[in-house]
């Protein structure tokens, strides 16, 4: 009987069906879990706000000699540039950034301290969906911009959890843990599959790219004095046996190909893959400075463990609340009494309920299609027979093009191949085109006798940039010499960004950078003459360029001293 009227009903009782079960499988998406994550939520939360505010307290002091007017990559010159080749609105699309309304110093150090003060509101749980959001949408506009210093997987990975954290924060202006917004099913499993991609991606790239030291287990021989910002803990671990190298490089295959895959199983599997996992993210945040990288990855973690877990380390107050709540949040969730008439802001909000389900639900949604297929193309690169490419010329793949510029659905894979010789580039000048003095650095290796320090989650760009660029001829790094003319003109934004000035008093008259080769010492030569490091002199990396007589820069033709070199290619 029941079969003989649907098919007997009309099309348009048919679409309400239709739209009815939508909306219900779009309500279940947006609902909350069976096992309450109130404490696990608020952990993530407070730490994401904690890394936004690292993000920008690090922008602050960089990014005028950066991206500013006088910096090495102005944005006043890039987002022109932009214009010029992509009109109309779509150039707001391709770089969605604030600055397109100015780029100034001033709008540079307004966009700092909204998002410091974005993330402190997030940090102290005030409105944190605002927070979020100016968070967001500040850190989003350096990114945009910031040209070559913006191409880490890092940033990608903070907007990703930024923007998925939108519809994961519980609303109010002081909502404490959120007992009556629970975390939906949808922006919790994308938290927590953004924490699969950035393992699992890094291991299937490392077998694609069929380096030969991760295939041999050789890949952490020299891998502590080789990464961007070495710790001195780094140069202790570099001095261990090789079985202890090959046993991490091994751990590392196995967590990101096997382990990670724990996630999918009840929750049990769940709390054991976090306490395996968490001591090892830790040891590389004592190892190695990657920025905010590894503390992200960490705190996603989190998003493995229940409050069931988690109550026993908070205290009473906080278990006899989540406990009381536990049966109580499906009813909170459903649909609100009709009884009592409810005030006009209430009426309100409950008009308005759909509309926010749905924008929640397409957003989401969207982010989970683009992470799949990009996840899909990596799996697809250990393979010869599979063409990528018409993946990406299909009309299949145009979600995915049309959300890269916010950064916010990403693919991942940290050291596809490994690095094992450490250059570093150093910028030199001279008054007199014989006596070369070099710039000092903040935290890059220079100083032989000189520790190197544990600075993340702090990012110097300038410095980390300068390792990439250490990898590869100049001419793939023209903002190398911009950053030599901005030296020949005692630039003081510029300037900052070294430790001090040795040309405080006259420009110097010639600007070059050298390129070194460093190698941690070993115990004997450090306990005997103090040294940290030693290095070798390569040659001339870049062109020495000099103030002509007329005012402008122009390469020097003499006075350098030494052959150019180009790095090898890794």
């Amino acid at each position: 009987m029941r079969r003989r009227v649907f098919l007997h009903s009309s099309p348009l009782k048919l679409n309400k069906l239709y739209n009815a079960r939508r909306m219900r499988i779009l309500r279940w998406l947006l609902g909350p879990e069976e096992k309450n994550h109130f404490l696990a939520r608020w952990i993530f939360l407070r730490a994401l706000g904690l890394i936004y505010f690292s993000a920008f307290y690090s922008f602050l002091f960089q990014v005028k000699g950066l991206n500013g007017p006088h910096g090495i990559l102005p944005a006043a010159t890039y987002l022109p540039a932009v214009a010029e080749q992509i009109p109309g609105w779509q150039r707001f699309w391709f770089a969605p950034t604030l600055l397109w309304w100015s780029s100034s110093d001033g709008m540079l150090m307004l966009l700092c301290w909204i998002g410091i003060g974005a993330s402190l509101a997030v940090i102290l749980n005030l409105w944190p969906r605002a927070g979020l959001l100016a968070s967001f949408v500040c850190f989003l506009s350096f990114i945009a911009a910031a040209q070559e210093f913006s191409s880490y997987q890092s940033d990608g990975m903070l907007l990703e959890a930024g923007f998925i954290s939108l519809f994961f924060a519980p609303a109010g202006l002081r909502p404490r843990l959120g007992m009556a917004h629970p975390p939906s099913r949808l922006s919790l499993f994308l938290l927590r599959w953004e924490w699969f991609r950035i393992y699992f991606e890094s291991g299937i790239v490392k077998i694609a790219s069929g380096d030969y030291s991760w295939r041999h287990l050789t890949a952490m021989d020299d891998y502590y004095q080789n990464g961007p910002l070495p710790t001195w803990v780094g140069w202790y671990c570099q001095h261990l046996p090789h079985w202890f190298h090959a046993a991490t490089a091994f751990m590392t295959l196995a967590a990101e190909l096997g382990l990670v895959f724990m996630m999918f199983l009840p929750r049990r599997f769940k709390i054991i893959c976090f306490f395996i996992l968490t001591p090892f993210q830790i040891g590389i945040i004592l190892t190695a400075n990657y920025t905010f990288l590894n503390y992200l990855v960490l705190v996603l973690g989190f998003l493995l463990l229940d409050d069931e877990f988690l109550r026993r380390f908070f205290p009473k107050r906080l278990k006899e609340t989540t406990e009381s709540t536990e049966a109580e949040v499906p009813a909170a969730a459903a649909e609100p009494d009709r009884e009592q008439p409810l005030p006009l802001r209430s009426r309100m909000a409950e008009w308005l309920k759909p509309v926010r389900r749905v924008v929640a639900g397409v957003s989401l949604l969207w982010v989970f299609y683009v992470t799949t297929a990009l996840l899909l193309a990596t799996v697809a690169s250990l393979s010869r027979n599979i063409d990528v490419s018409r993946w990406e010329r299909s009309a299949l793949w145009k979600p995915v093009d049309a959300l890269e510029p916010f950064r916010c659905a990403n693919s991942y894979g940290l050291f596809a191949v490994m690095t094992h010789e450490r250059y570093e580039i150093e910028f030199q000048g001279t008054q007199d085109g014989e006596n070369w003095i070099a710039y000092p650095f903040r935290y890059k290796p220079q100083d032989l006798t000189k520790p190197p320090g544990i600075y993340a989650p702090y990012q110097p760009r300038f410095e980390w940039n300068l390792w990439f660029a250490s990898l590869g001829p100049w001419r793939r790094n023209l903002w190398v010499v911009n950053a030599e003319a901005r030296l020949l003109d005692n630039e003081p934004d510029v300037l900052k960004l070294f430790a001090s000035n040795p040309f405080s008093k006259v420009p110097p008259r010639q600007v070059r950078t050298v390129l070194w080769q460093y190698w941690f010492t070993d115990r004997s030569t450090k306990r005997r003459e103090g040294n940290w490091w030693r290095r070798q002199l390569i040659g001339l990396y870049a062109p020495a360029l000099e103030r002509m007589p007329d005012g402008r820069i122009g390469v020097a033709e003499s006075g350098s001293g030494l052959l150019e070199v180009e790095p090898p290619e890794r």
